[in-house]
């Protein structure tokens, strides 16, 4: 399959101002479990029994971002056709708090709250494709004042870590919802791009998560020791990891094995992990499997923050049912386009390329070519054109020539069916865009 750049006209649209929540949400997709939130998301919304329904939402901390946020904000784009679907942008956060049962799981010592992990999901308005931006932590960045929770104000930080917005709003407001709620205003600020709302998952919610799918199966290609990750060891090969030690992989970031630790190699992992998390959701059908989606949601929806719009069951039901025919291929996982900051070697800066993948999202194209366009249909072929016969009719068999006493024996044709073998395409996680299905590491002979 030829991948190709970009190339699109944008739709015809219609900017609108502030949508309502219920205008953005009856009727349309949501999220396909692709990663650590994400997965959560799109198993909540397919819970059978309104008592189930009811109880299970009420385990998950809510606040109402549309109100918090007001109407200084980007306008959403939308299709001019109102029965084309509505695109949307979902902020997915890791948050790394050692609040409550946090503190059990990760006991270093670290106080306040942080989101390490930061994703933007693009669900496309026709439902055929989700793809997933991650933005880079250490990016230099200027970071608006926020709302909070209570109604408070955040000061604007300048020439600052993108992560800082999320201590910036918990440490203001006292809460991981006035966390988000930053990290929110802050891209939609340096995107102009309208978030919908926001997911925001724990490390205990993250370990019950793994666990309650049974693990996950991802290639090591070399032997990992990383003391700072709670002394995570895994040895080269294919590796089945359980909610321990996945969280332990998903935050790991210096020791061998792990490259040049930076933050965007942590990301290619995060990547890597979330793309084997879609993979094993999609082949184990939980979304369909009421008793095993029942213990899942049992099991993390107390670990989950969500703006109001997407804690509510009943208001996702009939999106995860238009999202059924996401495959692994359509589910496509980059990283913003960055260049090292050269006023700070620690930090990255956006290149220009990041404002064409968020005219992108904002105009809802593909954000990249990872996952492949359809071809065009091909034309027919001279030997089927108009004007060779009429409707119905079979072309006529050629003439066999006339038979030779002395006709020499044919050769033997070629074989035609053992063409050489090609090396499989491998791509760079956290570097460059791959999808569900893409190699992105090799473990034995697993690449030709």
């Amino acid at each position: 399959m030829t991948r190709r750049p970009v190339r699109h006209a944008a739709p015809r649209i219609q900017p609108t101002r502030g949508p309502a929540h219920a205008r953005n949400l009856r009727g349309h997709g949501a999220l396909r479990a692709v990663g650590m939130a994400a997965t959560a998301v799109l198993a909540f919304v397919g819970v059978g029994g309104a008592t189930a329904a009811v109880t299970l939402t009420g385990n998950i901390t809510a606040v109402d971002a549309e109100e918090a946020l007001g109407e200084d904000r980007p306008d959403k784009v939308v299709p001019d056709d109102p029965n084309a679907g509505v695109p949307l942008n979902i902020l997915v956060l890791g948050s790394d708090s050692r609040e409550g049962v946090n503190a059990d799981v990760v006991a270093d010592g670290n106080e306040g709250a942080r989101a390490d992990t930061t994703m933007i999901l693009h669900i496309s308005a026709d439902r055929s494709r989700v793809e997933v931006v991650s933005v880079p932590r250490d990016s230099t960045v200027d970071i608006p004042s926020c709302p909070t929770s209570s109604g408070g104000e955040t000061a604007p930080l300048y020439k600052t870590k993108f992560n800082a917005a999320f201590a910036s709003g918990y440490d203001t407001g006292g809460d991981v919802e006035s966390g988000a709620l930053c990290v929110m205003k802050t891209l939609e600020t340096l995107t102009d791009v309208r978030m919908d709302g926001f997911v925001v998952v724990d490390f205990a919610g993250f370990q019950k998560m793994i666990d309650a799918i049974g693990g996950v199966e991802i290639c090591i290609p070399q032997r990992i020791e990383s003391r700072k990750a709670d002394n995570l060891v895994l040895e080269a090969g294919v590796q089945e990891l359980d909610g321990l030690t996945a969280l332990k992989y998903a935050r790991a970031r210096t020791g061998a094995g792990l490259g040049d630790g930076s933050d965007i190699g942590r990301i290619g992992r995060q990547q890597e992990l979330m793309a084997a998390l879609a993979r094993t959701v999609l082949d184990q059908n939980l979304l369909t499997d009421s008793p095993q989606l029942l213990q899942f949601l049992g099991a993390v929806t107390g670990s989950l923050t969500m703006s109001s719009n997407f804690a509510s069951v009943q208001g996702l039901a009939g999106l995860a049912y238009s999202v059924r025919n996401v495959r692994p291929d359509t589910i496509a996982f980059m990283t913003v386009p960055f260049e090292y900051d050269p006023d700070n070697p620690a930090n990255v800066v956006w290149t220009s390329e990041a404002a064409d993948v968020w005219d992108n999202m904002n105009y809802d194209r593909p954000l990249s070519d990872a996952v492949a366009q359809p071809e065009a249909e091909a034309s027919p072929s001279p030997s089927t054109s108009a004007g060779e016969g009429t409707a119905g009719e079979q072309p006529a068999a050629p003439e066999e020539p006339a038979p030779s006493e002395e006709a020499p024996e044919a050769e033997p044709a070629p074989d035609a069916a053992s063409p050489e073998p090609s090396p499989t395409r491998t791509r760079e996680a956290g570097k460059e865009a791959f999808t569900s299905a893409d190699v992105t590491a090799v473990c034995g002979s697993t690449v030709g």
